[in-house]
């Protein structure tokens, strides 16, 4: 199978949706939802790209940047394709599209247990950062000391 690359779009969302829950390794969250998802890709045009082969969805990459630093989630081939440079192939579109804005460094996160992904990872030449610690919470009302 031959797999075309063309733009992410709103319209991919449910059938992107689906396919990453069935990608080992790709960590799905709150964000992850139709809407959250067509926000992220208004807020960032062009940057991310899905794979379609035989009338589905194959792969993924979604890149977006917050002016200074890209960042690049989901990648996700499927497995009866990896090997064939069609990861590699999304990431590159990704990476020269946050070129293009200007963005000058990236960063992605990759499951601490997701071998595969960080030797992928690895072998595109993407070095692990072990001087910092992430973090995060929900983005609801803080609850007060009493």
């Amino acid at each position: 199978m031959t797999a075309r690359i063309e733009p992410f779009s709103a319209a991919h969302g449910r059938a992107a949706l689906a396919f990453w829950k069935t990608c080992r390794g790709v960590g799905l969250g709150a964000g992850d939802t139709p809407s959250e998802l067509a926000a992220f890709l208004r807020r960032n045009p062009g940057m991310s790209f899905v794979a379609m082969g035989d009338g589905r969805i194959v792969g993924t990459i979604l890149g977006g940047h917050d002016g200074r630093r890209g960042t690049l989630y989901h990648l996700a081939v499927d497995p009866a394709l990896r090997r064939r440079e069609l990861g590699r192939r999304l990431v590159d579109r990704s990476l020269r599209a946050l070129r293009a804005a200007g963005i000058k460094r990236c960063y992605l996160f990759v499951l601490r247990d997701n071998d595969g992904g960080l030797a992928f990872w690895r072998r595109l030449g993407w070095k692990e950062r072990t001087d910092l610690v992430t973090m995060s919470r929900p983005m609801t009302e803080p609850k007060r000391a009493t």
